[in-house]
């Protein structure tokens, strides 16, 4: 299987993100990455857009609900969100859609912080092995891997994407 080149991607999913916000009548949208690889994508897009505005991340490490079945990763870093998140539009961005749950952990986090008038979201890769109904509304490609298969994205740039078999 070949992965598709995120580079290829961008252009593609900043065209939907304006089709998108403009059918919504969303002009100014707050953008937050999920670390790490969301911010990636999330910086990239920006770029892509020619947005220069504040990129809010988040680390959304405390709401998985595995958090206590696999422990706290050595790399958590804390959540930055440069503006409000009360009555905004925002823009979610991911890297890789798999089960959903790393999506509704940073919806969680983020009504934590406030009720969002509305939440885009955005991923590199729709994974098509949902456990959840979480569905993104602008994607680059969607795949469907094999069980024992991974998608891994590296970066920041430039962005790679490569496919991971895991030992049985």
């Amino acid at each position: 299987m070949s992965l598709p080149n995120p580079a290829e991607l961008l252009p593609q999913m900043a065209a939907a993100l304006t089709r998108h916000l403009n059918k919504r009548a969303i002009s100014e949208p707050n953008f937050i990455g999920i670390r790490t690889g969301g911010v990636w994508v999330a910086q990239a897009l920006l770029t892509e857009l020619d947005i220069q505005a504040p990129l809010g991340t988040l680390d959304v490490s405390f709401y998985r609900d595995d958090f206590t079945q696999n422990g706290l990763h050595p790399q958590v870093k804390p959540s930055d969100l440069p503006f409000e998140i009360e009555g905004q539009h925002l823009v979610l961005i991911d890297d890789v859609l798999m089960s959903g749950r790393t999506i509704r952990a940073a919806l969680n986090e983020l009504f934590d912080y406030g009720r969002p008038a509305s939440v885009t979201l955005v991923t590199l890769l729709d994974l098509d092995a949902r456990e959840l109904p979480v569905r993104p509304d602008v994607v680059g490609a969607t795949l469907s891997l094999e069980a024992n298969q991974r998608v891994k994205l590296s970066g920041p740039t430039p962005l790679t994407l490569e496919l991971q078999t895991l030992a049985n």
